[in-house]
């Protein structure tokens, strides 16, 4: 999966601007996903390890500190206990979640503990002034840089909001082009920060604006916001990704983010994605989901899986 190529024609802002969304058909579609069937016991077991392949472990704390970005960086390497994946016969297929995400300043820690522990785990990490975006745009560009210089392979930088609040669109556009451009080879994942876009329809026209400027995913949130990854939301996203698709031929991923905390809510994502794109985007190449806390949940029910009941809280380890 290669970045996008560019330079890229430029934005087809008559596209943007005839965009409107149904809201009420896009409550109904999300109702529809959050009350549809949950899958048995043993494919229960493959959904959700089909997630934690699907995460991108996130520590963005301000009292992160090498040590415990070493133990999230050993965790998203082996994010279930072995013993457990033995006696599902897992044990020997690779599962590790799809990458680890920090902040700027704790990129080298994490790609040095990686590199000790000899994995080729990527590292994620967010830039651009995250998660406002307030800062100037030098120093957002520097900020992406700085990341990739470290090690980052996959940069999630958060858009201007104002300039999406405003309909600023060909703005907008620019600034995520040159994002891109400091991103060289790295993947670009665009959050949107729906949470401050008022509309289903400036959501879709931020989703298409990222798109055409090249970004390889769109993400819903930073998680700092007070309304992160709803399913309303996603659908209105995933609609413009399957529709930008359709025009150009590009893939686009999509990375929900926030809150996203229950082994359930995991499977609901992926039924999402499978439904409303396909089982192509059932993978971590176009489809990621951003969480911290999700991973212990679900080790928690893949042990209740396997043995029957739940593990007292000293059974498992720290995720």
């Amino acid at each position: 999966h290669s970045p996008h190529q560019w330079p890229r024609r430029p934005p087809d802002l008559e596209w943007v601007s005839k965009v409107r969304v149904n809201t009420q058909a896009v409550l109904k579609r999300a109702q529809q996903i959050q009350g549809g069937k949950v899958a048995k016991k043993q494919w229960q077991a493959a959904w959700l390890l089909k997630a934690v392949t699907c995460i991108d472990l996130t520590t963005l704390a301000g009292d992160d500190t090498p040590s415990n970005v070493h133990r999230l960086c050993m965790k998203a390497t082996q994010p279930i206990r072995h013993d457990l994946l033995k006696s599902m016969d897992m044990h020997d297929k690779g599962i590790t979640t799809a990458a680890v995400c920090v902040y700027p300043s704790r990129v080298a820690d994490a790609v040095k503990s990686l590199k000790a522990a000899n994995s080729s785990l990527p590292v994620a990490s967010v830039a651009t002034g995250f998660p406002a975006g307030q800062t100037p745009l030098k120093t957002r560009l520097a900020e992406v840089q700085m990341a990739v210089e470290d090690g980052a392979v996959e940069i999630d930088i958060v858009i201007n909001r104002t300039l999406a609040l405003t309909g600023q669109w060909a703005a907008l556009y620019d600034e995520i082009r040159q994002f891109r451009e400091a991103c060289a080879d790295a993947h670009m994942k665009t959050i949107l920060a729906v949470g401050e876009l008022g509309t289903f329809t400036n959501v879709y026209k931020a989703s298409l604006v990222s798109m055409m400027a090249g970004s390889d995913f769109i993400k819903t949130s930073t998680g700092k916001e007070t309304v992160n990854a709803t399913y309303p939301v996603a659908i209105v996203m995933v609609r413009a990704i399957r529709d930008y698709f359709l025009r150009t031929g590009y893939k686009v991923g999509f990375k929900p983010a926030g809150g996203i905390r229950t082994a359930q809510e995991s499977v609901v994502w992926l039924t999402l994605m499978k439904e409303e794109l396909g089982d192509e985007w059932l993978n971590p190449h176009l489809f990621r989901l951003g969480a911290s806390s999700l991973l212990a949940d679900i080790e928690r029910q893949i042990y209740h899986y396997v043995t029957g009941r739940y593990p007292a809280y000293h059974e498992l380890p720290m995720a």
